[in-house]
């Protein structure tokens, strides 16, 4: 019955873990690389309808290229589940890989105005979007390995008679 409930709650938690991996490595690239603060602080000069207009289009863009990094995340998700590999470093390690191949594999489109030069961003999100998935799911993967082996009591073994201690020997 444990293993009935850990593995629903599995269900429960790793989407939620990649929504919340998802929403960091979005908001890595949205305020590292796009610059969001400075346009939002007015240290640069554009119209607001301006502004509104490109972040729109450009949020959708990077949403589609935010959920092909997580569509090939999955993939190392999978194998954690499978094996109760409950590392950080391999959860950081798999959202920076599927990000920067995703990035590379699944571009938005060919024609781009201006080349994506933001590889750095790029990984710094993976980075990001794994620590994020690690903190909400991925500490506690693997519904078929409980956080705690629970502690048995064994019986001692039984106890052996005592050697025969030798006489003293006596005086003659």
């Amino acid at each position: 019955m444990d293993n009935l409930l850990r593995l629903l709650l599995r269900f429960i938690l790793v989407p939620l873990g990649m929504m919340c991996g998802f929403i960091a490595s979005f908001l890595v690239i949205l305020f590292g690389y796009w610059r969001v603060g400075d346009l939002l602080a007015g240290n640069v000069d554009v119209e607001a309808i301006a502004l509104y207009d490109a972040l729109a289009a450009a949020s959708y863009l990077l949403m589609m290229v935010v959920l092909a990094m997580w569509a090939v995340a999955l993939i190392g998700i999978l194998f954690a589940e499978a094996f109760a590999v409950r590392s950080w470093m391999f959860h950081v390690a798999n959202g920076a890989v599927s990000a920067w191949l995703a990035a590379s594999v699944f571009a938005p489109y060919a024609q781009v105005p201006v080349p994506f030069d933001g590889d750095l961003y790029v990984i710094a999100a993976g980075f990001a979007g794994g620590l994020a998935y690690w903190l909400v799911a991925g500490w506690n993967a693997g519904f078929w390995k409980p956080l705690r082996a629970e502690l048995v009591a064994r019986p001692l073994p039984p106890a052996s008679p005592a050697p025969a201690q030798p006489a003293p020997p006596s005086a003659p």
